[in-house]
């Protein structure tokens, strides 16, 4: 049984080999979309919701570059799927089977791939990146592209041309049919009717199978980076087949619509950051569109020591703050921060402004500011991070921004 809207059958591929270099430390041992993000989940948990909550259970994963974290979480957190209803959620990895190296772009990605299309024999094929934070319903999408008898639909995304050189930027007509196609331009063509407003491509496309397939076949024997942004996209549009964009529709109900690509640390750290405030503009508690997530079954968070206070001092506190199971703020002080599961926050000790992954042990007395700190991290007594940014770039990864990243499981002693 295929997903199938109108009459037409659907496959989708989910990309998710991404090394994510921008965001190193946190992927020097998994791939960008298995980084955890908002205490609880990865980041691929956002796109496989979407899919879910979309009612599109026919998806394979593709992955590549460090995927054991990534195919642990996806084999425990999302193995939900009843293969007898023609339902799966499947992971895939470079197999060599149409040439003897990895994953050369995202077209040649699905390429290597073409035999899995075959076997499945879908209409059409939507094709999603699974590094982005966003909401959205791709059954809207697939209505779009069908009504307008697309060859390919790519949605986009309204941004300031000022904000244009972080994107592939797509040029369109007065309907939506795409004319021009500029990645990461200084000079980009704004939409008809909007000046200073540009179609930032969001990386999610439906292609009607055929169409993808000859167009992948032709890339496949050229000398060219094998990407649908800069090689299939300019290639369809310029032959003279349908390509229109799809405006973003968003699922987050919020007045600005929310994106987010978090592939640098600072836009990783600003995103966790929006989740305490007191309204964030990434709604994560909408019953009406549940994020699904792998979660261990773990004992409840818990503050101690309120009644020290007045003895001396020591509170377990946790203010303006995602905390999530098994945490223990043991008699310190957390302010304006997410921490993941199993996190402990000894006696005495200060977190502020800070996103602590699982199993970090902030120990009695330590303050921690600004920081990044990645999982099974333990941060010994009296310890300063995030205070003094000279001593901090002696042992420590600091953006420009002042940022102290600390990798997974480092270990750390007082000098």
């Amino acid at each position: 049984m295929n997903y199938v809207i109108g009459n037409k059958s659907l496959l989708t591929f989910v990309l998710a080999g991404g090394k994510g270099e921008r965001l190193y430390p946190l992927t020097k041992d998994r791939a960008k979309p298995a980084v955890p993000f908002g205490g609880m989940y990865r980041i691929i948990d956002f796109t496989l919701s979407n899919c879910l909550n979309s009612g599109i259970r026919k998806i394979i994963v593709l992955t590549q570059y460090k995927s054991m974290s990534l195919n642990r979480h996806l084999n425990r957190g999302w193995d939900i799927f009843n293969d007898e209803l023609g339902e799966f959620i499947q992971i895939i990895p470079p197999q060599q089977r149409v040439s003897s190296s990895w994953y050369k772009g995202t077209a040649d990605a699905i390429y290597q791939n073409i035999y899995t299309i075959e076997h499945y024999k879908p209409d059409i094929i939507l094709i999603l990146s699974g590094d982005h934070i966003y909401k959205m319903d791709y059954r809207r999408m697939v209505e779009y592209h069908l009504s307008k008898d697309a060859d390919l639909t790519i949605s986009a995304l309204e941004v300031d041309t000022k904000e244009a050189s972080q994107f592939g930027i797509i040029g369109v007509d007065e309907n939506n049919r795409v004319i021009g196609f500029q990645e990461k331009p200084k000079k980009p063509v704004s939409i008809p009717g909007k000046p200073g407003k540009a179609l930032a491509s969001m990386g999610i496309y439906i292609f009607n199978t055929e169409c993808l397939i000859r167009s992948l076949s032709v890339d496949a024997k050229k000398d060219s980076s094998h990407d649908f942004g800069k090689d299939i996209i300019p290639q369809l549009f310029s032959s003279g087949k349908k390509v229109y964009i799809f405006p973003f529709i968003d699922e987050n109900k919020k007045e600005t619509l929310y994106w987010r690509d978090v592939g640098t640390i600072e836009s990783y750290y600003e995103a966790n950051m929006d989740l305490v405030q007191v309204d964030p503009l990434c709604n994560l508690y909408d019953s009406a569109w549940p994020l699904r997530t792998y979660m261990e079954q773990a004992p409840p968070a818990k503050t101690v020591f309120a009644q020290e206070k007045e003895k001396n001092g020591r509170l377990g506190i946790a203010l303006d703050s995602i905390i999530s199971n098994g945490c223990i703020i043991s008699g310190g002080r957390v302010q304006r921060s997410v921490l993941s599961p199993y996190v402990r926050i000894n006696s005495y000790a200060e977190v502020y402004d800070s996103i602590l992954m699982e199993g970090v042990d902030v120990g009695r007395r330590a303050r921690i500011r600004r920081a990044i700190i990645d999982k099974g991290v333990a941060i010994p007594q009296d310890m300063s991070i995030g205070y003094d940014s000279v001593e901090d770039k002696k042992r420590f990864l600091v953006t420009d921004s002042g940022i102290v990243v600390i990798p997974k499981e480092r270990k750390i002693t007082l000098q």
